[in-house]
């Protein structure tokens, strides 16, 4: 066998050869740990279809806020998920300063202060009493003027809060350029957003679902997009990429790499993908029951995501990863 097929083998023979050779690195830094606060709880409360992660108190979420600056992460998300009988058509509770999310904001602010990038759900689907992520209109759609009005107030709601990003994740056309005239005029020029630009009506988000406490009834197929459609993928981001978005998103991540690697090589901004519950759940349900390594798992899901072309990944797995990275 020559010497020129042998050689690529040489730079396998041993972990340290194959680190020094690496051609995709995934830092702590690169990573963002999304977390769910929910009012009415006296301690975290497990989600089931979440392994290892929990709702969290308003005591908690600061303790973990201040694990996520420990860790080098580059951020947490948080995800409000209100009393029921906070939840209207309207979703006044997400723009409400007394929200459940805005209070989250608020403490995570006071307990870390700049030491971590603060990102806010920007989206009314945890606080509509029918779960949809904006107003109705007379025949039960979603009325996408009349949302985009509800957003401005929200993001603006969260930036006095002490989010440093907004995350629109509501698929409302004209949405980003909406939010962002909306931060300008209120003096909120240097808070970011960070767009959910090529969000899918995947089948992955059941755990988020009850996660949040989804009052949804039916699907959001008419305002997210179809898992078949890879192009529409790359055009809703260079339009969210036009109307001012700092940062694009790709979810899910794992199940739409394609779409994830063509938007990261078109776009002149930061690339985000979140890997979402379902694709979280699969592997710690696999690894609970033996069958697959779960660091191992994780650590290649994530590795991929990276590979493929996001330059930010949230994942739940955010703090273990960061600990298996050092």
């Amino acid at each position: 066998m020559s010497e020129i097929v042998r050689r690529p083998r040489r730079l396998r023979v041993t972990p340290a050869v194959r680190r020094l050779v690496a051609e995709t690195r995934v830092h702590p830094s690169q990573l963002i740990l999304p977390v769910f606060v929910a009012d009415g709880l006296d301690e975290p409360r497990p989600i089931s279809s979440l392994p290892g992660v929990v709702q969290h108190t308003m005591e908690s979420v600061r303790a973990e806020a201040a694990r996520v600056v420990d860790a080098g992460l580059g951020g947490i998300a948080l995800f409000g998920v209100p009393d029921i009988d906070d939840k209207d058509s309207m979703g006044t509770a997400a723009y409400s300063s007394q929200g459940i999310l805005n209070r989250a904001i608020e403490a995570v602010r006071a307990e870390v202060g700049d030491e971590t990038v603060i990102i806010a759900d920007t989206c009314l689907d945890e606080f509509t009493d029918h779960g949809h992520c904006g107003i109705l209109d007379e025949v039960g759609g979603v009325d996408n003027d009349a949302t985009v009005e509800l957003y401005r107030r929200q993001a603006v709601s969260q930036a006095e809060a002490g989010a440093h990003f907004v995350a629109p994740s509501g698929m409302m056309d004209g949405q980003v350029l909406a939010i962002r005239e909306a931060l300008d005029e209120a003096g909120f020029s240097e808070t970011g957003i960070m767009a959910y630009s090529a969000k899918y009506a995947s089948a992955f988000y059941g755990p988020f679902r009850e996660a949040v406490g989804s009052s949804l009834h039916g699907n959001r197929r008419s305002y997210q997009q179809d898992p078949a459609n890879r192009r529409e993928g790359r055009l809703e981001a260079s339009l969210d990429e036009f109307e001012g978005a700092d940062i694009l998103m790709v979810k899910p991540a794992s199940h739409y790499l394609d779409v994830l690697a063509e938007v990261a090589e078109a776009s002149q901004v930061p690339v985000a993908a979140y890997q979402v519950s379902g694709e979280y759940a699969m592997i710690a349900a696999a690894a609970e029951r033996g069958w697959i390594d779960r660091q191992a798992a994780l650590t290649e899901a994530t590795t991929c995501i990276v590979r493929a072309g996001a330059d930010i990944v949230l994942t739940y797995a955010a703090l273990e990863l960061a600990e298996w990275l050092r």
